[in-house]
């Protein structure tokens, strides 16, 4: 018996490990390709995000990420102006179409509609019942393939986002 175990055992470790071996977290940031760094600028802020070759996403000020068994992240942790936030993702088709947190109390939820290209089209946020909804529009993209520049309005203010993006060889 303890040598079916044993076997059993054996067996099971390259299931487990082979379940994390491929993370969707590109797919979290709208890009696809051998992506290493994304580095974005919204309202004069820079972010940076990089990436391991197997696609797992690590960011300033995130932790304790979660995975399902096929590499999608359920939820992280985000360090925000000092309040640690619980962001829960929900995918559906290999996409995320919304993600909520709590914010001081409050919860908010951010949906989301891809464009044809498989970035976001629209993103609409929902604040304690008060929904506000922010069009992206004027889609730049790089020879990848990823959106590089786009335009998104929110309060009657049109902004510009722009994100440089580096690829492993």
């Amino acid at each position: 018996m303890k040598k079916v175990m044993m076997m059993i055992a054996m067996l099971a470790i390259p299931f487990a490990m082979q379940a994390q071996s491929k993370f969707h977290d590109l797919e979290l940031n709208q890009v696809s390709g051998p992506v290493k760094t994304i580095v974005s600028n919204v309202m004069g802020m820079d972010q940076t995000i990089n990436f391991t070759k197997e696609g797992k996403m690590s960011q300033e000020g995130m932790s304790d990420p979660v995975y399902d068994a096929d590499g999608y992240m359920q939820s992280a942790k985000m360090s925000m102006r000092g309040q640690e936030v619980e962001i829960k993702y929900k995918w559906e088709n290999g996409k995320v179409v919304a993600q909520t947190m709590n914010v001081m109390g409050n919860d908010m939820t951010i949906k989301r509609t891809y464009n044809d290209k498989g970035a976001a089209a629209t993103e609409s946020m929902d604040m304690g019942g008060q929904e506000m909804s922010m069009p992206y529009t004027d889609y730049k993209y790089d020879e990848h393939g990823n959106w590089i520049s786009r335009k998104m309005s929110m309060m009657g203010q049109e902004m510009e986002q722009t994100r440089k993006i580096e690829y492993y060889e």
